[in-house]
């Protein structure tokens, strides 16, 4: 099994995923995808990626619309969501969804998350979120921050506003919020190409 994974993929940021696949003899190439961090190879990408290779051309992500139509986008964490979602990452997240869905490509975005301690003193802590549905139980570390006596983000995102939002993404654009471990995360990809 090849899977290829977006060029814009940070190198040394998904250790655990890489791992998992090289112990699943799943083969990684880096190309540039223009939907999603990563790609099942099938007849229709091979052959983008031959004809390129023959021509001695580099691929560009352009070239692969039309050759696929699943796709994983990973979230390292929750707050990562948060700014696709709520902030300033909003419109190119968004602009993505609508280059799926006008493309016929199901988009699943990958969320890697864990029980985090906010504050110890209080035993305050962010559960595991395992799905979408428990998102509104994410307690944002940010709402815990203070500086000089004042909190320093009053207006952090709650979960129950970021469940929401996903909730809109999903109902308006057709992409699709699975949660899971960091250590799932490798497994998870490849299940969830395969639905194709």
């Amino acid at each position: 099994m090849i899977l290829l994974s977006d060029k814009g993929q940070k190198d040394g940021q998904h250790l655990t995923k890489e791992k998992w696949w090289s112990d699943n003899g799943i083969d990684v190439i880096k190309v540039p995808l223009p939907v999603g961090d990563y790609i099942l190879v099938n007849d229709k990408v091979q052959d983008v990626l031959d004809r390129k290779a023959k021509r001695n051309m580099e691929v560009k992500k352009m070239d692969f619309l039309g050759a696929y139509n699943v796709a994983v986008d990973t979230k390292k964490h929750i707050q990562e969501l948060i700014g696709d979602i709520c902030g300033k990452q909003h419109e190119r997240f968004r602009d993505e969804c609508i280059l799926a869905q006008n493309n016929g490509i199901k988009l699943y975005i990958l969320v890697e998350n864990e029980q985090i301690m906010i504050n110890r003193a209080r035993n305050i802590f962010s559960p595991y979120i395992g799905s979408l549905e428990k998102l509104s139980k994410f307690v944002n570390p940010r709402l815990f921050m203070w500086q000089s006596g004042k909190q320093k983000y009053p207006n952090a995102t709650r979960g129950i506003t970021l469940m929401k939002a996903c909730y809109t993404m999903q109902e308006k654009y057709g992409c699709e919020f699975v949660f899971c471990h960091e250590n799932e995360a490798g497994k998870k990809v490849i299940e969830l190409l395969q639905k194709q």
